[in-house]
Formats: C-alpha cells, structure tokens, sequence
C-alpha cells in the first residue's frame, strides 16, 4: 500500500471518530437521563419552581406570568374581546380578591411553588397558589362527556416519547394570565371554546421543558405556543407547599372591600 493511500485511510479513520464524537456528545446532550418509574416512563415527581421565560425573551428570566405578545397567533375578526378593559367591578377586574379561582393557564404561570406526584395512571400537579390542583389521567381515556365548563378544564395526559403532552378541554371563558397588571385596559380572556396543549420533558437534570400550546378558535386563527422552563428544586421539599387560604387574608368580603 503507497505511502499516501495510507495517510489518507488515516485522516479517514481520524475524521469518522472525531465525527462520532461530535454525534454521541450530541446525543448526550439531547437525551440527558431523567428519573423513572417503574413502568419506564419519565418521573416528574418532585418539588419545583414556578415558570420562568426562556433566556432571550423580552421579559428575561423572571416569573412567567404573561405570555409573550410576539407569540400571538393573528385575531380572527370578531376576536378581539381577548382584550377588555378594567371596568371598576371587582369581581370582573380581579375576581382572585373574591377567592375565585385563578384558573388554567393563569394558575400555573403565578409565582408560586409547585410539587408534581406521579403513579401509572395520574399525574397529580399540586400549585400552592391557591392551592390549585389539577388530576391528569394517564391511562389512555378520552375526555368527560357531558360536564359544566370548568375553571381549570378536562385534562388527559398521554405520552409521546420522553415527552408527556397534556390535552385539556372544556374550560368556560376566564382570564388567561395578569396582563392587566402592565396594562389595565388589555385584561386578556380565552374564551369557552378554548383548547391548551401542554408538552412536558426534562431538558437537563435540573430543569423541565414546559411548552403551552394555544388553541382557542373563536379568537386566533390559528394555535399558537410558548416555551417555558420549570427547574427542580428538591431543597425544597423538607418545607413542602405552605398553606393558602385566600378567605383569611380577603379584604372585599361581599364586594365591600377594606382599607389596606
């Protein structure tokens, strides 16, 4: 064999391990190892913190608790009423002041800290604001038929991978997150034809992939998503959630509100 054939069989050989390489570090990358159950699925159990925007959006790394407007699908005609303005009701303006249920998506994006218990057949998402608990199935059933519109919807959880993506329907019309806050005449509501699509992942040993999908026909045109992360935080589970009771600290009891 000439000597140049050889050197070139050489840099061949070089070349297909260093490619190697570069593709088994970007498989570790991509698929870190994740806790699992018994049954071999991804294990969310376990205490974490809030959401928070991914790093580069226009909010930073705060809490999550507005969706980002560039994300937005384009209104259908007929769809703004997603933005009301505050109208000096209170149960309209802010009716968590009455103890009324946050609801879902607003629930999740608040700052508070959550704790996620798993077994084969249910999720359990436990969020301490408001103690807001959502039961998702995941043994495969289709949605309840026949129910009342709800705050926090009718999930079912079923998996995709390493993936587990949660459908919820049959929500009635609520606010969809604190928008309200920045700026008092957009209170962004959904409507009752809305649909939310979650996909939930560890991304790092650390931290979860949270990606919220939205789907509400009667004002976009189309769904529209925004990513999000969740980190762990297993510190944190010696305190556990602290009790909210929203009723002790209320300072509008019938309407009739208090001086701070």
């Amino acid at each position: 064999m000439s000597l140049k054939r050889t050197i070139h069989l050489a840099v061949l050989a070089l070349s297909t391990v260093c490619a190697y390489g570069v593709v088994t570090s970007a498989q570790n990358t991509a698929a870190p190892a994740v806790p699992r159950t018994a049954e071999g699925k991804p294990d969310f159990t376990g205490t974490y913190q809030w959401p928070t925007y991914l790093q580069g959006d226009e909010r930073g790394r705060s809490s999550a608790t507005v969706f980002d407007r560039k994300r937005f699908a384009p209104f259908k005609p007929g769809g703004e009423p997603f933005y009301e303005p505050r109208t000096g009701e209170p149960r309209h303006d802010e009716p968590r002041d009455f103890c009324m249920p946050a609801g879902f998506p607003a629930s999740i994006l608040s700052g508070n800290a959550m704790q996620f218990f798993q077994t084969k057949n249910y999720l359990v998402m436990v969020h301490e604001f408001q103690r807001n608990t959502r039961i998702i199935p995941l043994d495969g059933r289709p949605h309840r038929q026949g129910l009342e519109p709800m705050y926090d919807g009718d999930p079912i959880g079923k998996w995709d991978g390493d993936a587990l993506v949660i459908e919820t329907t049959n929500f009635k019309r609520w606010a969809l997150d604190d928008f309200h806050y920045t700026n008092p005449q957009e209170f962004r509501s959904h409507s009752d034809a809305l649909r939310t699509t979650e996909r939930l992942r560890w991304k790092s040993k650390d931290a979860l992939s949270y990606t919220l999908t939205i789907d509400d026909p009667k004002i976009f045109t189309q769904p529209w998503s925004q990513e999000f992360e969740i980190l762990a935080k297993p510190e944190w589970d010696k305190d556990g959630l602290f009790e909210y009771v929203c009723q002790e600290n209320n300072r509008c009891p019938g309407g009739k509100c208090e001086a701070p």
